[in-house]
């Protein structure tokens, strides 16, 4: 064989294998093709109060009216993280919340029996809803790099 040759084989076989991995993410669950509708972030904070997730939780960079009661553990949401909250991961949370506990945070402040103390909205909660509260909590993330110090070794 010529390197012409060993050229197309090389390229048939790397096209074949592509094909053949695209095909294994579409599986019947994967969520290759899931896109919801853009959402409404004013509507979202309004949402955010509506269904009264100030009571667990803060949003950085925002105020809400104080609960009264007993003081519950403040989940702060939002902020400088190091990497970005995808919408996935967000709607997950909000949909699915024993799915990933919050970190940095005592296990029983967060989850009863390990699962989330956070209530599930499902059958209360609209699509709609839903989508605006996810563009209003993806915009309190501030996605920072974290400092690193170097050490400079002598030669």
């Amino acid at each position: 064989m010529n390197k012409t040759s060993y050229r197309i084989v090389a390229l048939t076989f790397a096209l074949s294998l592509l094909l053949v991995l695209d095909g294994c993410a579409r599986e019947p669950s994967s969520p290759a093709g899931f896109r919801l509708p853009d959402g409404d972030v004013h509507a979202g904070r309004e949402t955010f109060l509506y269904m009264h997730c100030h009571q667990c939780h803060t949003v950085s960079g925002d105020e809400f009216p104080t609960v009264a009661g007993e003081e519950p553990p403040y989940v702060q949401l939002g902020g400088p993280v190091a990497r970005v909250k995808t919408y996935g991961e967000l709607v997950t949370a909000i949909i699915n919340p024993s799915h990933k506990l919050a970190p940095g945070y005592a296990e029983d402040v967060v989850s009863e029996d390990g699962e989330s103390k956070m209530p599930v909205y499902n059958e209360f909660m609209t699509v709609q809803e839903l989508t605006d509260l996810t563009a209003y909590l993806q915009g309190r993330y501030e996605v920072v790099v974290p400092a690193y110090t170097y050490r400079i070794y002598p030669y």
